[in-house]
């Protein structure tokens, strides 16, 4: 006989409010956890917890995220998910910055000049040992060491035949005048000097860079640098496999305030009587595609930077120049 008064019999045994009992001659607080689990899925269990489970979803619906943003739920992350190959904001900030604007055309090609030291006019210093280096101001045999304002001379050499990519592997030859605006290896007194001339070779970031004076301005022409292109560097030791020869215009405004210094004595008068648009090299366009950008100043130094498209599917054209004494 069942000690709970109301328990029912039922064909799988006795039961109290349509849950079995396992002891039907115990109290119903004493049957155990199996008849404490099924009173709590019972119906009205279930109806419970499903309601607190939709509470709690709209709960961690209206919670918001440790970065402040609104959680969503799962099937809304998943695209999430899948986007992760995109870009980082680094990534995408860096993908989006403007990038620097390539020159309208190719380099322009100039004249060489009287003094270019290549071995088409008389001397070569293409052809002597150490020609390959960044720092021009001493000669190559440790003779004389130019003075003036230094000067970090900046070319990015472009191969605009594939698509502007950096012409890597190709040897740049640079050379200028010095501080009273003289050609080594040509002006009187400095015959003997190799000063202000070098070669370097173009890396991967299609850069070449020099350490030197920033030159001089002589009488007749605007202040300038001179360069050749060679497809190698095997292949400077003959001028005419020269594949561009250009010049480097100075700024205007960067040039009055180097030659505030002493050293250059004469430079302010030279450059009062010519401008780019009256210069022999730079006046048919204003040097609009050879004029550098600088930075820096007299005391830190100035770094001289331009960028020059060399097209290998156009005839170079250069020769010497008359005139133009240094």
């Amino acid at each position: 006989m069942s000690r709970i008064p109301d328990a029912q019999m039922t064909p799988e045994g006795p039961a109290y409010e349509g849950r079995l009992l396992d002891r039907a001659d115990e109290p119903v607080v004493d049957q155990g956890a199996p008849f404490d689990i099924r009173t709590l899925v019972s119906r009205r269990g279930i109806l419970s917890l499903v309601t607190l489970g939709a509470g709690a979803v709209a709960l961690a619906a209206c919670t918001p995220s440790e970065g402040g943003a609104t959680a969503t739920p799962t099937a809304t992350t998943t695209p999430r998910a899948t986007a992760s190959a995109t870009p980082t904001a680094s990534a995408t900030a860096s993908a989006s910055s403007t990038p620097v604007a390539l020159p309208a055309g190719e380099i322009p090609q100039e004249t060489a000049g009287p003094y270019p030291g290549d071995g088409s006019n008389g001397v070569d210093i293409l052809e002597q040992s150490g020609v390959v280096r960044s720092d021009l101001r001493s000669s190559l045999d440790g003779g004389a060491t130019a003075a003036g304002v230094p000067m970090t001379l900046n070319l990015t050499i472009l191969d605009t035949a594939n698509g502007d990519v950096p012409f890597t592997g190709a040897a740049v030859y640079v050379w200028h005048c010095d501080a009273e605006g003289r050609y080594s290896m040509y002006s009187s007194g400095i015959e003997n000097e190799t000063y202000l001339r070098g070669v370097q070779v173009v890396g991967a970031d299609g850069v070449v860079s020099f350490t030197s004076i920033f030159p001089a301005c002589y009488d007749g022409r605007w202040p300038h640098i001179h360069f050749e292109v060679y497809p190698n560097v095997d292949a400077i030791t003959d001028s005419s496999n020269a594949i561009a020869t250009s010049q480097v215009a100075l700024p205007e405004a960067t040039c009055a305030v180097v030659y505030a210094d002493a050293v250059y004595s004469s430079s302010a008068s030279n450059m009062s009587r010519v401008s780019l648009a009256t210069d022999n090299v730079f006046g048919d366009d204003g040097g609009v595609l050879e004029l550098a950008t600088t930075t820096g100043g007299n005391a830190t130094g100035w770094t001289v930077a331009l960028t020059a498209r060399v097209d290998t599917t156009t005839t170079a054209t250069a020769g010497a120049m008359p005139g133009g004494r240094g």
